[in-house]
């Protein structure tokens, strides 16, 4: 009998991945332990545009296998579209950093009351403080007001809410202020973390495009991109290799791991198909000690 432990070459990694503490489901410390019972090797815990699950996170690895790798997802805007960009090895303690996160939380906090006032105009009573005691400790998105108003009973699915009242183009959204994706590599790159453009297929440009995105991104320092993801296809990967290659890049890859909010989407394996390879993580650290 083989009692030997899996190499962590065969074990997988996760490096996009969400708790609770934004729009996922699990709590970082429930994310850990899936993440265990995976047997994955490392995750990084990239929530939306906070760090509040990271120390939870990190408390609930020690002592285990797992590496655990602080992180965030930028939410930015370039030419009218979203696109997100992801910090590895972020340093979660460092003042300037928590200050401008706190400005970032100000803006969306006065962003979300504008929208309770909205649906409120349409007849829903929606009560920012109530929402705020229904997803206590999570950064606010329109998936919580979809979820909300579902829960309530004004919609019969939460597609029905984005549809009717949150969406991009629905009565009730109000635009929150963003950074460009440009200031979130700096950002990054400021605070020692590595920086990776997440998912650039989602974002649905010219391969023109795509390609002036990256190569602009490089010159602010992007040091990664997003190369395996749970709904690219082999052609795509392909694509998002070939410009890492062109440009120099790192290979990141993840799930994009939400739990529930995602349902059939699984930790460390997607839709089934994704592996991550640890040696992605190996290139990532190595070059991060050589910055």
């Amino acid at each position: 009998m083989n009692n030997q432990t899996p190499s962590l070459e065969t074990r997988g990694i996760d490096l996009h991945t969400h708790s609770c503490k934004s729009d996922g489901n699990l709590t970082p410390t429930e994310l850990v332990a899936l993440a265990a019972e995976k047997n994955l090797a490392a995750i990084a815990l990239t929530d939306h545009d906070t760090i509040d699950g990271i120390d939870e996170f990190l408390h609930a690895a020690s002592g285990t296998s797992i590496e655990a790798i602080p992180g965030i997802e930028f939410s930015t805007e370039y030419e009218g579209r979203d696109i997100h960009i992801v910090g590895l090895y972020i340093d979660h303690r460092k003042p300037a950093f928590l200050r401008y996160l706190q400005d970032f939380r100000d803006s969306r906090d006065l962003r979300n009351r504008k929208m309770c006032l909205k649906l409120q105009e349409y007849g829903l009573d929606v009560q920012y403080e109530d929402m705020q005691k229904e997803f206590a400790g999570s950064v606010m998105t329109r998936a919580h007001y979809a979820r909300y108003l579902f829960q309530k009973g004004y919609v019969k699915s939460m597609p029905e809410a984005f549809e009717r009242y949150v969406g991009d183009h629905a009565p009730c959204f109000i635009p929150r202020e963003k950074v460009t994706p440009s200031q979130a590599v700096r950002l990054i790159q400021e605070n020692g973390g590595v920086s990776v453009l997440a998912h650039p297929i989602l974002y649905h440009m010219s391969d023109a495009k795509l390609d002036d995105l990256v190569g602009l991104l490089k010159e602010e320092g992007l040091m990664a991109i997003e190369a395996v993801y749970s709904t690219y296809n082999t052609g795509e990967e392909r694509q998002i290799r070939n410009l890492a290659k062109k440009y120099d890049l790192l290979l990141s890859g993840g799930s994009d791991f939400h739990g529930k909010a995602k349902p059939g989407l699984e930790l460390g394996s997607g839709y089934g198909k994704l592996f991550v390879p640890y040696t992605f993580l190996e290139e990532i650290k190595q070059a991060r000690c050589e910055k």
